[in-house]
């Protein structure tokens, strides 16, 4: 895929939607991260069910650490790998309290020092609450730079850093929820949306579903 196609897949994905952003719900950058990190393998919908029980209350470290493991484990029960995901969450509430003052480091190395935080929940946290221009590649992206010919890769890496040298430096913030959401919603797994694709024209996948 050359340069200008490139360009205007990204125009009209800003032009159907200005100001995309997660559709994980948080009210800090904290419970972002917490939400991020129980999203692995996981739906945003199960995620939003279960943080809602919990971060009222006790949405910040201090508070998750009140409420103890074992209540964390019950609130997010209906989520995969919950029991791992409650442990990573409270140690790193732990190291949050004892390291930076309770707060999100806004720094790649130190967030995935956090237990259960690797690259990809890193570059959500970096991109969502401090505005860098990273690119979270998830199943979604994944399939939407391989099937489209937007950045072809054999794995999530590849295709991170192919991305993050081929959008246009414009769209680059913004791109990582353009295109969870496109292949959310649209560019889907099973049966692609094509006959309501606003970017089937330029997408190179041969086996377009039909109108």
């Amino acid at each position: 895929m050359n340069a200008t196609k490139r360009a205007e897949i990204f125009a009209r994905l800003q032009a159907a939607n200005p100001q995309p952003t997660t559709e994980l719900r948080y009210g800090t950058t904290f419970q972002l991260l917490i939400a991020v990190m129980l999203s692995a393998q996981a739906t945003d919908k199960s995620v939003n069910l279960a943080t809602q029980r919990f971060f009222p209350d006790h949405g910040t470290p201090a508070g998750l650490l009140a409420l103890g493991q074992e209540a964390l484990s019950e609130h997010i029960k209906t989520i995969g790998l919950y029991r791992t995901k409650a442990s990573n969450v409270i140690k790193t509430c732990e190291i949050l309290l004892a390291q930076h003052h309770g707060e999100v480091p806004h720094d790649r190395a130190a967030l995935q020092a956090l237990p259960g935080v690797g690259r990809k929940t890193a570059n959500v946290v970096l991109n969502t609450a401090f505005g860098e221009p990273m690119i979270a590649v998830d199943t979604h992206i994944f399939r939407v730079a391989n099937r489209t010919g937007l950045a072809p890769g054999k794995n999530v890496l590849q295709v991170e850093l192919k991305l993050q040298r081929v959008v246009p430096q414009a769209y680059l913030v913004n791109a990582h929820h353009w295109l969870i959401l496109h292949g959310r919603y649209i560019c889907t797994a099973r049966k692609p949306k094509c006959p309501q694709c606003a970017l089937a024209d330029l997408c190179e996948y041969k086996h377009k579903t039909p109108a």
